[in-house]
């Protein structure tokens, strides 16, 4: 079925969860956190087994997604302070978001949990084109009502003081009531439910399951059996996502919007091993350029449209979700700001063949880290000094064996990689950590 020229109004839900990791969820392999609900999703749709996001960490892989762009062409190259006094610290007005572009074209937008690109009120989602904000602006908070003790950013002190806010529903500071997850959950379903009769862009963005480790009793008696505590919380605050993720596709259900509906369920950047989750078989973790830094859980589904209970193993990016509901929705792009992604649907359905992205970046700016992916060749530089590394991931996915014999590859792939980067602006900001309120 060809899509060019054919103009659809998809609705569109992205599901992103924070630190989770590779195999940390049931479509890919995971028999010791059941996740059925999010299982759904890749068995009604499409597992992708090589998805990437665009950096190891969490609120530039975000600004990567939201624009479908390379955060390096805005200057967005590192986890950014979060003095909300800095009216730069955070993602650039001039970027247009996923919400702003779909505006265009009269989608209702909310985004539900975890902002983390930017506290200034000039940054914050209803600046960048979301109609509904409920959530917290900064890149973690506590899970339970009785550990928030500050009204807003503004009045923080300490270090991690902005993980005990008050959360915002628009400008408007509001009381938790419950476990923070099975809040978000709750307030997915409602604006699904609110929005129904017009075309809507949902971000449930979950902090889960970023620290800090909480989860409440019920979610911890389901893993009694798991003897590691900080591996039984963990699992027990990706059990709470998963009911979630249950609840709002049944409303999509009960709603008959599931037909509609073109849903993502994906991870901000690889699982944080350090913290209890899980890569295997990938090497390395969160702010790691090696697989399990940067390769993610990735489902898509859109019933009809999207086959079913298929593998996709084509390298894509977290940019494509935008690449694909702007191709489908015919919305203008600004020829200043060209997208990165692409429109994954002809190549799902089988129109196109080949890969969507000849080749895939990454580059951390603060310790040099850098690596592409062309074909099944992966480069990695892992730190600033340290000697390339080139892994073939067709029969190497661990990244165990360097291919040291491939001088003249080698040096084509790190040319490459150092024109992309040349395009990359510096830093337009200060990183996380400068703040001390």
């Amino acid at each position: 079925m060809p899509w060019k020229g054919l103009a659809e109004t998809p609705n569109l839900i992205i599901i992103l969860t924070d630190d989770q990791g590779y195999a940390d969820v049931g479509f890919n392999g995971s028999t010791e956190i059941p996740t059925p609900h999010i299982d759904r999703i890749a068995h009604e749709g499409m597992r992708f087994t090589d998805a990437y996001v665009t950096y190891p960490v969490c609120s530039p892989s975000r600004a990567g997604m939201l624009t479908g762009r390379y955060q390096g062409h805005f200057g967005f190259r590192r986890n950014p302070t979060l003095n909300p006094a800095d009216p730069m610290a955070g993602l650039p007005l001039e970027e247009d978001t996923i919400a702003e572009i779909l505006s265009q074209v009269g989608y209702r937008s909310g985004i539900i949990g975890k902002w983390h690109l930017g506290t200034h009120k000039r940054l914050r989602p209803n600046q960048h084109g979301f109609h509904e904000f409920f959530g917290f602006l900064s890149g973690g908070h506590h899970y339970f009502p009785e550990d928030i003790i500050f009204t807003d950013i503004e009045s923080v002190t300490g270090t991690n003081g902005w993980y005990r806010t008050k959360l915002l529903r628009n400008e408007t500071r509001v009381e938790m009531d419950d476990y923070l997850t099975d809040e978000l959950s709750d307030e997915a379903v409602a604006f699904v439910t609110r929005n129904r009769h017009q075309p809507f862009f949902l971000f449930l963005s979950y902090n889960a399951p970023h620290t800090p480790l909480e989860a409440t009793p019920e979610y911890l008696a389901r893993f009694s059996h798991i003897e590691d505590e900080r591996r039984r919380i963990y699992a027990a605050m990706i059990s709470a996502v998963d009911d979630g993720v249950g609840r709002l596709l049944t409303k999509l259900d009960e709603l008959k919007l599931a037909e509609n509906t073109l849903v993502f369920f994906l991870s901000d950047n690889g699982g944080a091993t350090f913290h209890a989750a899980d890569n295997t078989p990938l090497r390395g973790h969160k702010g790691q350029l090696y697989e399990g830094g940067v390769r993610v859980p990735f489902a898509a589904r859109w019933p009809g449209r999207i086959p079913a209970g298929v593998d996709y193993n084509q390298p894509i990016s977290s940019m494509d979700i935008l690449g694909t509901i702007a191709e489908l929705t015919e919305v203008p792009i600004s020829p200043d700001r060209p997208l990165d992604g692409v429109n994954l649907m002809p190549y799902l359905t089988g129109e196109k063949k080949g890969p969507p992205h000849e080749v895939l970046f990454w580059h951390m700016y603060d310790r040099n880290r850098s690596g592409l992916r062309k074909g099944s060749l992966k480069l990695v530089i892992p730190d600033d000094g340290s000697p390339p590394e080139l892994y073939e991931l067709s029969d190497d996915i661990g990244e165990a064996h360097p291919l040291n014999h491939a001088a003249s590859v080698k040096k084509e792939l790190l040319d490459e990689l150092e024109a992309w980067k040349s395009q990359m602006l510096p830093p337009i900001f200060d990183p996380l950590g400068t703040w001390s309120p």
